[in-house]
């Protein structure tokens, strides 16, 4: 073997590039320590200025160990939850928080609204705020406030950015109380959701209202189960927003992998426009609503996206690789009325239950459309039932809508479309 060359470095031996490269590794370490007069190295930037002391404490505090939750399904320990907030929040150092809430395994009643999360009126700046627990069923939290109306578990009025949930299951107690109600003008954004899961009653799960962000947030691998009287995620709530019209910077909402099987009600309702990609993972509606709604009347819908008065926002959603079941002809798999933007199916499937006889008549797709769309596309889908497109009256002409590479199980191409048909393309689809 010595001596051998090799025809890609020029006759060079296998012992001498090794040398080569070991002085060459030696001067770039020499290199570290100087540089050549006049030249900046990364050295020599300007190190942000923290001011204030680190905060006095330990860095992961326990909500039984160290602030007396019993965890036991019937001791109340909403003053358990509220201490561990209170002394993460007072952990604020230069706008960061360094505190991470530690819940183990158990179950934890919660009674007093707030009390995971307390942040009102904007007066905390901060950005890191982390609650870790057991795994999904392990650590358990059961809200059960004695007034369901306008009562939330957690609670950031313009506050935190980039809160973290881990491995928590959350149970509402009290039919019709919410989860999380989030304002903002600015700062509040950034909120991930890993191995949670959510059961029970109520009426908003996240509830994000405000005139500025609510941005970027994300859930991966997650359950959501109950029932939701409004939403699991209700974008633009608008019962303190400084303008309602300028409810538009609902931007960059990630779902992946997600575990989507709730009794009834609606999964997301964006009715300011938004950017959504959910990707991976099972869709079901397992029930049906117990009473007519004024809004929604007997249907539940997995994405709900009605127009309300807002500027001229991003619009854009994104539903790939994911298995939908529609068991009710009651089962609306997205209600679309954006007046722009694009909708994108893609490799999406929701014929389990196409050979019922409800299939043939019912129409889990539904869009109004207008002059400047939405524009939509299903690329490689199985389809059921109809997919219905009613014009809004602005006009416009050419399709709007496009299937490529997709199977119709009920109807034939030339009577899929219900509605303005004139509209829609199809390429190498198949049907029945």
């Amino acid at each position: 073997m010595a001596g051998r060359t090799s025809p890609s470095t020029g006759g060079a031996t296998r012992r001498t590039l090794l040398a080569g490269t070991a002085a060459a590794l030696a001067g770039t370490l020499a290199g570290c320590d100087t540089a050549p007069a006049g030249r900046q190295t990364s050295d020599d930037a300007e190190a942000p200025v923290v001011t204030g002391h680190k905060p006095k404490g330990r860095d992961v505090v326990d909500v039984v160990a160290d602030c007396g939750a019993k965890g036991d399904g019937r001791t109340d320990d909403s003053h358990a939850f509220a201490r561990a907030y209170a002394y993460a929040a007072g952990r604020v150092w230069d706008h960061i928080g360094r505190t991470v809430i530690d819940v183990p395994a158990g179950t934890y009643l919660i009674r007093a609204p707030n009390a995971l999360l307390n942040a009102q009126r904007g007066k905390l700046k901060a950005n890191g705020l982390r609650f870790r627990g057991a795994g999904k069923r392990m650590t358990q939290l059961i809200f059960a406030p004695h007034r369901a109306e306008d009562a939330y578990l957690c609670r950031n009025e313009d506050s935190w950015a980039n809160v973290m949930f881990e491995q928590l299951g959350f149970a509402c107690g009290t039919p019709g109380a919410s989860f999380f109600y989030s304002y903002s003008t600015g700062q509040a954004q950034d909120y991930r959701f890993t191995e949670c899961e959510w059961t029970g009653e109520w009426t908003y799960g996240v509830a994000l209202d405000g005139s500025n962000t609510n941005s970027e947030m994300r859930w991966d691998a997650c359950r959501v189960g109950g029932a939701y009287r409004k939403a699991f995620l209700y974008s633009g709530l608008s019962q303190n927003s400084l303008s309602r019209t300028q409810q538009d910077q609902f931007l960059n909402y990630w779902f992946n992998d997600m575990k989507v099987e709730y009794s009834w009600g609606n999964f997301l309702e964006f009715p300011y426009g938004g950017s959504i990609t959910c990707r991976g993972g099972s869709y079901i509606v397992t029930g049906s609503r117990p009473e007519h709604s004024p809004d929604y009347g007997r249907t539940s819908t997995f994405f709900r996206f009605p127009r309300g008065p807002h500027h001229d926002s991003v619009q854009r959603f994104h539903a790939e690789d994911i298995r939908f079941e529609v068991r009710t002809p009651d089962t609306v798999v997205i209600d679309c009325a954006w007046d722009s933007g694009t909708v994108h199916f893609n490799d999406c499937d929701d014929t389990a239950n196409a050979f019922k006889p409800f299939a043939q008549d019912s129409r889990p797709h539904r869009y109004r459309i207008g002059g400047q769309g939405p524009l939509v596309r299903y690329d490689s889908c199985q389809l059921s039932g109809q997919h219905s497109y009613e014009p809004d009256g602005t006009g416009g002409a050419g399709p709007r809508a496009r299937y490529d590479m997709c199977r119709l199980r009920n109807h034939p191409q030339q009577d899929f479309i219900a509605g303005s048909g004139d509209r829609v393309r199809f390429v190498d689809c198949v049907g029945p």
